[in-house]
């Protein structure tokens, strides 16, 4: 690890720390810092951690530390990927609260201020969480995209892409799994959930930028099959078998690309009677995935 700005050890501990990883990000990059640098609510560190990026992002890393003291950026020898890249960045934070984006995406200039008002209003919730728009490659709007209440995180991930969270949630967590690259947010929100109060905010606070080059639409099959384990494995034993057969049965439909029959075969055992009922979806699906594979 090269290139960490010195700590003044006499400086106050920022309220936030912000963490952006990048590899290869430059093309939106100066825009993403902006967009956090930019914050109505001042009190943060932006931590930018370089993933042994081949393109000028570490150069407009150390433009960006040079210009404003919150500013700090290191660069990983060798390409760790995104969970890893993570555990490095909030290894350095000084604050007790936490979030990251990313180098495509944008925060509203409200962001930070209303996730810190939500969490001081709630001192029992660990982590808040508020809509956001998607966007295109030019940041065109797209949407609104409405969260979800953090009962429903078994059937998706709808916590989104602007959130906060206290620092106990990352030690208690341990930061983010290393081998679920993809769902790696998904998984640290489950693993959260079973431990932490969530509050949701109904504001758009966070711009997602939708193109072929991000890494959700590069990984979408292995997203696919690593969402199904994480959220098998965070299903409690007391969950009522219904809800059981509903969770595998969502799981198996939003596959395009294969026939997951073993998760069909383990919600049909879980509860029949919410299979058979979904019978025209599955034909449905069964149609679409056959076409997939002539047109493969």
């Amino acid at each position: 690890m090269t290139g960490t700005k010195a700590l003044d050890s006499t400086a106050a501990r920022p309220r936030v720390s912000m963490v952006m990883p990048v590899h290869n990000g430059a093309r939106w990059l100066d825009a993403a810092i902006a967009s956090v640098l930019d914050q109505d609510f001042a009190d943060f560190e932006l931590i930018l951690v370089d993933d042994a990026s081949r393109d000028d992002s570490l150069a407009i890393m150390a433009a960006a530390a040079a210009r404003d003291a919150r500013v700090r950026h290191f660069r990983l020898d060798t390409n760790v990927g995104l969970p890893a890249a993570l555990n490095h960045g909030f290894a350095q934070a000084r604050g007790d609260l936490h979030s990251w984006t990313s180098d495509d995406n944008l925060l509203r200039p409200q962001m930070l201020d209303r996730l810190v008002a939500t969490l001081d209003a709630n001192p029992d919730a660990g982590v808040a969480y508020a809509d956001f728009s998607l966007i295109d490659d030019e940041g065109k709007d797209l949407g609104r995209s409405r969260v979800g209440p953090v009962e429903r995180l078994l059937h998706g991930n709808n916590i989104g892409a602007a959130f906060l969270y206290r620092r106990a949630v990352t030690e208690a967590l341990d930061g983010y799994d290393v081998g679920l690259f993809g769902v790696e947010d998904y998984d640290f929100w489950l693993r959260a959930a079973q431990r932490f109060a969530f509050v949701e905010l109904h504001e758009d606070l966070y711009r997602y930028r939708k193109h072929g080059g991000s890494l959700t639409s590069q990984r979408a099959d292995q997203i696919q099959a690593l969402t199904a384990v994480i959220v098998e494995r965070a299903m409690p034993d007391q969950l009522p078998p219904r809800s059981r057969s509903e969770i595998l049965l969502g799981l198996a439909l939003k596959s395009r690309t294969r026939w997951r029959v073993d998760l069909v075969r383990r919600a049909l055992r879980a509860h029949p009677s919410t299979v058979l009922a979904r019978l025209p979806a599955l034909v449905r699906w069964t149609l679409v995935v056959a076409r997939n594979r002539l047109a493969a």
